[in-house]
């Protein structure tokens, strides 16, 4: 018998305005408590959720207490519990997730133990194909080509997915070639409210990748965790977490014309990074907001991680409701939500006195100082403004290696290395760009920059410049209603004109899948040391993480990666040098090309329609030819298939008694890796593509892989073999051990063999000699936390770390590498 909520006094009913009910909620305005009115909107659904699921075990009424009293209390770190409503996972981060629920069913059938009780208790959407690798660009057939691809690559991982549609029950899965699991969730799976057989309440997810964060756009509580905290939450468990400060942003004004969603993105993550907002919620009020659509508001959540805070929210209000009819949710829908959250005291009317709320800190911006820019060469949070650009990257080129310096000597800045592209003549310098991508669910989701975008490339095609040849052009929408609208509006045509063809409905470049560069452009690059550039709408731009040859990565807005790509360089200023001749002979300018906000507003009204949206997500679950035809068993129980290089069975649960098992102790261990600050999860956890002398290459060449079929690692991060090789694998890890040379080694210390990260962990475990990595702040910041803790754990025996980056990850490390 289930336990009895200990605020059922507070279970009110919510009339509709025909008669009857919409059905029933645990109201806040019945507990009579004036603290409630002054707390931040993304705090009232950490109350709610814990009064829903106050059963005095798992969820207290101390914990609700403790969330009640917020001000005083979050101040303090307390720890509270928190159950999601549901999760989030795609295909890269879902696949070890379900991977680990096979094997605790396996685990549960040899205890003896009723196997199928290991299923999902909280609704589970599943995204599949959420990323897309880019082997074929500038060409019309670019997306079934790769699609084709992918499954030629991925059958197995997508049977298996298949398979755990069907084998766990409440899990939604959305077929590949869908588009980005995030835009997917905005403009589809986000509930606001639940309405689960008449119990009303907010919708609220965790998922498996940490841009998560997007759907706080639209007033839903998500953000990303580790695979581990989304099984747990899965299977029922709260999550523990530390009520969170929440720092309030105001937003005043309207962004000046010509300036996009992208530079206000770029502008808000260097304030709060400079702010300091790391564990923290932003929460972002102010009459500004009224000049913010939801999808710009959706570009601004999506960059939470980079600029390091857990969600950064937007609480729901009229605009809010705009967007859910235009995406095609139903006006029932729509007026269930609206009621619920009007009277939970969760929606922002702006025409009516707004309540003070208490934030623990307050940042204002006024949207008129926000000025084009990018982010780069290597971190996302090192904004430069359009018309210091040419200033900042000879800068860059003079300053020592580090995250704003390549460190070449002046002499050789000016270089030129000549080659021949298809028997067309071609030249590369210092900041040449030789990847423009507009990608990422950052941006792909808004309408007015990728409708900017295509403008911007119509505008070229009239005046007569085109992108040059060699450099790798590709689009990559996060759903297939971009296509309808770039159609609608007559706009794709001249985006595919400058090379920008649909290459799939996926993550691509910002995620390390940008594919190969064509061998001329990569042989002149690394013959002649050219530091190569790379433009792209994304989040992140950490070196190595693009493509392991461009040393200079740029996020930027869709309309600028296209006038970059049309410039063909960085190394440009835009306000006093043309970006091109146009076919008149005459010096095109970046003021010739650039539309006006006025223009983009009205290509949006006319193009971005609800049927547009309606027609898309009707189709979605149905598939197409090549998923259907998948064939998987029917069996509850996995069948492992040993010589698979996709899925492989980890050894996490192979012991697994009914009492666990205790810590262990460390013995004179050695140091694997000794590392200094910063190191994110982009430098521990496998990401991108498989280099070709790494020990995962080797492994897979000595299964019968052809090298054009490694794939990424993020692909196969249901193998554990694959993944244990490829953790610390990231080409610019720096280790002090090997006394400034940068690259995935390391010193195996009793024989002083400089070898690979993986090959040195291998000797010592042989050895049965014990290791330990030492690092220093921030260890772990980033995404990727799931294998950022199995894949050092598969490698050593202890980490220590002088400061750890969030409470996530320290769960990880602890659950991972126990120790006493």
């Amino acid at each position: 018998m289930a336990p009895e909520n200990a605020f059922k006094g507070i279970l009110t009913g919510l009339p509709k305005a025909s008669g009857g009910e919409f059905g029933k909620y645990y109201s806040l305005p019945a507990l009579n408590d004036p603290r409630i009115d002054k707390l931040p909107y993304s705090i009232r659904i950490l109350l709610e959720s814990a009064i829903r699921n106050c059963d005095n075990f798992q969820v207290t009424k101390e914990d609700v207490e403790k969330i009640i009293d917020w001000e005083n209390t979050s101040p303090k770190q307390v720890e509270i519990p928190f159950k999601p409503a549901r999760v989030l996972l795609q295909d890269f981060t879902g696949v070890p997730a379900v991977v680990d629920l096979a094997c605790m069913r396996d685990a549960m059938n040899k205890l003896g133990s009723d196997s199928n009780k290991i299923n999902p208790l909280v609704p589970v959407d599943l995204v599949v194909d959420h990323s897309v690798q880019v082997d074929v660009a500038r060409s019309e057939n670019a997306v079934q080509a790769n699609m084709e691809l992918e499954f030629q690559r991925n059958k197995e991982r997508f049977a298996f997915l298949k398979w755990g549609s069907t084998a766990f029950r409440n899990m939604l899965v959305v077929p590949p070639g869908s588009g980005i699991v995030h835009q997917v969730n905005l403009e589809y799976l986000g509930r606001v409210v639940f309405n689960a057989d008449g119990l009303l309440y907010p919708d609220s997810v965790v998922g498996t990748d940490s841009h998560t964060t997007m759907i706080d756009g639209l007033g839903v509580a998500g953000w990303g965790v580790g695979g581990i905290e989304a099984e747990a939450a899965m299977l029922g468990q709260p999550m523990s977490m530390v009520l969170p400060g929440v720092v309030g942003f105001k937003l005043t004004g309207k962004l000046r014309n010509g300036v996009t969603a992208t530079d206000l993105v770029l502008t808000v993550t260097q304030m709060l990074r400079k702010h300091g907002v790391v564990g923290k919620f932003v929460e972002f009020y102010g009459d500004g907001m009224a000049e913010l659509s939801l999808a710009d508001r959706a570009t601004i959540a999506n960059m939470s991680p980079e600029y390091g805070a857990t969600m950064g929210f937007f609480p729901v209000d009229r605009v809010t409701l705009q967007y859910l009819k235009l995406t095609g949710r139903s006006d029932e829908t729509v007026s269930l939500i609206e009621a619920y959250l009007r009277a939970n005291k969760m929606f922002v009317d702006h025409n009516e006195p707004q309540q003070e709320r208490v934030y623990s800190s307050y940042l204002e911006l006024d949207l008129v100082d926000v000025e084009p820019c990018v982010s780069g060469p290597k971190r996302p949070h090192d904004r430069v403004t359009l018309k210091e650009m040419k200033v900042d990257w000879h800068s860059c080129l003079d300053n020592k290696v580090g995250f704003k310096g390549f460190a070449v000597p002046k002499e050789a800045q000016d270089k030129v290395a000549t080659f021949s592209f298809h028997g067309q003549p071609a030249e590369l310098k210092h900041g040449s760009v030789v990847i423009a991508a507009i990608t990422s669910c950052t941006n792909t989701s808004n309408p007015s920059v990728m409708l900017g975008a295509a403008l911007v490339a119509k505008k070229a095609c009239e005046l007569g410049l085109e992108v040059k040849p060699w450099i790798k052009t590709s689009l990559a929408p996060g759903s297939g209603v971009v296509t309808k609208y770039l159609l609608q509006s007559g706009l794709q045509k001249y985006l595919d004109q400058q090379g920008f063809h649909i290459v799939g409905y996926g993550c691509t470049t910002c995620i390390g899948n940008s594919g190969e560069i064509d061998e001329s452009v990569a042989s002149a690059i690394t013959e002649n040391d050219i530091v190569a550039a790379a433009v792209l709408s994304g989040n992140r731009n950490f070196e190595g993480r693009v493509h392991p040859l461009t040393r200079a990565n740029y996020l930027a807005s869709p309309p600028l990666v296209v006038a970059y790509a049309l410039a063909g360089t960085v190394d440009i200023d835009f306000e006093k040098e043309p970006i091109g001749a146009g076919k008149d002979g005459k010096s095109v300018y970046f003021k010739d090309i650039w539309p006006s906000t006025e223009e983009i507003a009205e290509v949006v009204q006319s193009s971005v329609l609800p049927k547009m949206f309606k027609s898309t997500y009707e189709a979605i679950t149905k598939g197409n030819s090549m998923w259907n035809d998948l064939s998987v068993p029917a069996n509850t129980l996995y069948s492992w298939d040993a010589e698979s290089t996709y899925i492989h069975e980890p050894p996490y649960f192979k012991s697994m008694t009914m009492d666990p098992p205790g810590a262990h102790g460390v013995k004179d261990a050695y140091c694997l890796l000794n590392f200094g600050d910063s190191i994110t999860t982009d430098h521990i956890s496998p990401a991108g593509s498989i280099h070709k002398d790494s020990p995962a290459a080797k492994y897979l060449v000595e299964r019968g892989v052809d090298r054009k079929d490694f794939n990424s690692y993020g692909s196969r991060r249901g193998n554990d073999e694959v993944m244990a090789r490829g953790t610390f694998a990231n080409i610019r890890l720096v280790n002090k051990l090997l006394n400034g040379e940068v690259g995935p080694k390391t010193i195996h210390v009793p024989t002083g063999e400089k070898l690979s990260v993986f090959d040195a962990a291998m000797k010592y475990k042989t050895a049965n000699q014990d290791t330990i990595i030492l690092a220093g702040a921030e260890y772990g910041s980033g995404s990727s936390r799931d294998w950022a803790a199995k894949g050092p754990m598969l490698l050593v025996s202890i980490l220590y770390m002088a400061t750890f980056f969030s409470f996530g990850f320290v769960l990880n490390c602890f659950l991972f590498c126990p120790f006493k």
